[in-house]
């Protein structure tokens, strides 16, 4: 009897435990966490987000897609994303890697393609053409390209938009990010936010 007491009671003690940690961590904590980035940093909170005219906003409905999500372009006139698996648009849902092996001939061929058809939209040379270019982030939605891949695409982007190189260029380097902390990964453009600046600067030359 005295045994069941004891197991009833260590029972208890462990159900009391789960309910409080469950309310603390499940409920409390998250619900003070997200009220406090809503406060704090209220577009970061709502995904990044984006409107046609570069503007931050925090309502999906006003956006043309998020600053940390890669989306596909079409068009010769705008700079063309890292390959993604993902698809068109920017559904952080739909996010997933081919899991292909680096050895594997589907990737082989795959990359080969890439290749050849980039080298011919822009003009240059298959041995010219980036890595990144050729092969998709693991999730499929990176949203950055490298410099080195910016550059490929400014000539194209410039006649495409009635635009100097010079112009572009400029804007490639307003929109390229160092490495983080100075140390950390490469120099970075983010296709988006450049994609954008090309629109409003092609605008604003066709009106001038």
């Amino acid at each position: 009897m005295n045994d069941l007491h004891a197991l009833f009671r260590h029972s208890l003690a462990g159900l009391r435990t789960l309910v409080l940690m469950t309310l603390v961590l499940g409920l409390a904590y998250p619900l003070a966490i997200t009220g406090i980035a809503q406060v704090a940093m209220p577009w970061q909170a709502n995904g990044s987000l984006v409107d046609a005219a570069g503007r931050h906003v925090t309502d999906p409905k006003d956006a043309v897609g998020s600053a940390l999500l890669g989306q596909r372009t079409d068009g010769r006139n705008l700079f063309a994303p890292r390959p993604s698996a993902a698809g068109a648009g920017w559904d952080p849902l739909n996010s997933y890697g081919s899991n292909y092996g680096p050895e594997d001939p589907n990737l082989i061929a795959a990359v080969e393609k890439r290749r050849a058809a980039i080298a011919r939209r822009d003009g240059v040379a298959p041995s010219a053409v980036p890595p990144d270019a050729l092969t998709a982030s693991g999730s499929g939605l990176d949203p950055d390209i490298s410099r080195a891949y910016a550059e490929l695409q400014v000539p194209r982007v410039a006649h495409a938009n009635g635009l100097t190189v010079g112009e572009v260029r400029r804007l490639v380097d307003q929109h390229t990010a160092g490495r983080t902390l100075g140390v950390l990964g490469e120099p970075r453009v983010n296709v988006l936010e450049l994609n954008i600046a090309v629109l409003r600067a092609a605008g604003a030359s066709a009106n001038g």
